[in-house]
């Protein structure tokens, strides 16, 4: 990882190499974080869509530093087969979080995983690393059962946020969630379905996600098979 080590606040583009490739991400740190998401992005959203620098925003607001990492390159991500390649993108994102022990500002912080959309069974699937540590995984509506059997190796606390008028994401996602062992809850953003013009994140699906990171990295050593907590939360979107 490249150019991260350069004070104790950081908002700066930076590079990750991964094999034949290297990746455009960028790394905001604000003062005194209590944890690192790791936000990760395909295709049609990067590091720099205005919604997606609005959550880096209220996540730095909770003391949470994030590196925004665009999975593919430019030229990948018109090529449909590595769009929804869940192992490729999933791979990517666990070689990402690794690279963070390389810096020393990064280093120490425990360290949480958000997919959204096409995004979110690759983050589930890179959770799955026993090696990586990861303490904290959100992800938010489409297919997050495509991380298939990894599904059942994910032992960080995980939410899922989904659409409340949107069915068959609802259904998906809690069928998703009976299959994992670690502590989980399924939350219900009311007024997002399949007519709301974006489904990726609203600024109130970034607040309930940004308290379930600061919540979660602050508060748990590395995860442990658990009990599982699938709550059916209805939240309220503005």
């Amino acid at each position: 990882m490249t150019t991260v080590d350069t004070a104790a606040v950081c908002d700066q583009e930076v590079a990750i190499p991964i094999g034949a490739v290297e990746l455009a991400a960028h790394l905001r740190i604000p003062d005194h974080p209590v944890g690192i998401v790791v936000f990760a992005h395909g295709s049609g959203s990067n590091r720099h869509t205005p919604r997606n620098t609005s959550v880096v925003e209220v996540f730095a607001g909770h003391r949470l530093a994030t590196l925004s990492i665009d999975l593919l390159t430019s030229a990948e991500a018109i090529v449909g087969a590595k769009v929804f390649d869940v192992e490729l993108l999933g791979t990517r994102l666990a070689i990402t979080r690794r690279c963070l022990r390389s810096s020393s500002i990064c280093r120490e912080l425990p360290v949480g995983y958000f997919g959204a959309g096409s995004e979110a069974p690759a983050a589930l699937w890179a959770a799955a690393e026993p090696r990586d540590k990861i303490r904290a995984v959100v992800v938010r509506g489409a297919r997050p059962d495509l991380a298939g059997a990894r599904l059942g190796g994910v032992m960080a606390p995980t939410l899922f946020l989904v659409g409340g008028l949107d069915i068959r994401v609802r259904t998906v996602n809690h069928r998703a969630a009976e299959t994992m062992r670690c502590e989980h809850r399924v939350t219900v953003l009311a007024g997002h379905g399949p007519g709301s013009a974006d489904l990726r994140i609203s600024q109130r699906a970034a607040y309930v996600a940004a308290m379930w990171f600061a919540e979660q990295l602050r508060a748990h050593p590395a995860p442990a098979a658990g009990p599982t907590r699938d709550g059916d939360v209805d939240e309220s979107v503005g």
